[in-house]
């Protein structure tokens, strides 16, 4: 069942990121392509748990996770301040 939710966060993920980048291709606004970038992040935040807790459950893979969650989240972080300025 875990792997189910899992595999639902990460194809949520892959989907926004699809979106938010497609219309980056048509609209070219910054603030797409900040939001899309961080959900590609989110993705693979979203595989490394896969990983992490179904295909190699005695390796703690968490600090990996973290920090890709935590790179992703800076993205979008820095395109927001870009883009106010």
């Amino acid at each position: 069942m875990a792997l189910v939710i899992y595999g639902l966060c990460a194809l949520t993920a892959f989907a926004c990121a699809y979106l938010l980048l497609r219309a980056y291709g048509r609209e070219h606004h910054k603030l797409l392509l900040w939001s899309g970038v961080c959900f590609v992040g989110l993705t693979l935040n979203n595989l490394m748990l896969i990983v992490d807790k179904i295909v190699l459950p005695d390796v703690d893979l968490s600090a990996v996770r973290t920090g890709l969650a935590l790179v992703s989240m800076m993205v979008l972080l820095f395109g927001l301040i870009w883009e106010a300025q």
